[in-house]
């Protein structure tokens, strides 16, 4: 319980930071890894909108970068109604690391829930 209070913490935090002048939805995530450390993405929005990377992608990004592939959990922050899920591309990236991740989201008015990464992609791409 305390590592989801610290996970959604950590995300909250950097929510502020999402670059997204064209949609204004924010999102932020947060990946916890087996080794304790946690890597935080938000969204970058581009005006040539096929060049966007989502908060989870950054995360993804950021762990990676650091040389961690094992993963715990993630946690996705947002302060839009709109947002309900990671989107197709994020679950896709996701699933290529960890196909059993759990996932928990975030949204305003105290909306909630839990995913594992195959649920939300239950035939993922495989090589």
């Amino acid at each position: 319980m305390i590592k989801d209070e610290l996970l959604k913490s950590k995300a909250e935090s950097v929510l502020k930071n999402a670059y997204c002048p064209y949609s204004k939805i924010r999102v932020a995530a947060a990946i916890l890894t087996k080794k304790g450390n946690i890597y935080t993405g938000v969204n970058i929005e581009n005006s040539s909108y096929g060049l966007t990377v989502c908060a989870e992608r950054n995360a993804v990004a950021s762990a990676i970068t650091n040389g961690e592939k094992d993963w715990e959990k993630m946690t996705i922050v947002t302060d839009s109604d709109l947002v309900k899920s990671p989107c197709g591309s994020c679950r896709q990236v996701i699933f290529e690391f960890d196909k059993n991740l759990p996932i928990d989201f975030y949204g305003p008015n105290g909306y909630y829930e839990k995913f594992i990464s195959s649920e939300l992609l239950p035939e993922g791409f495989i090589l």
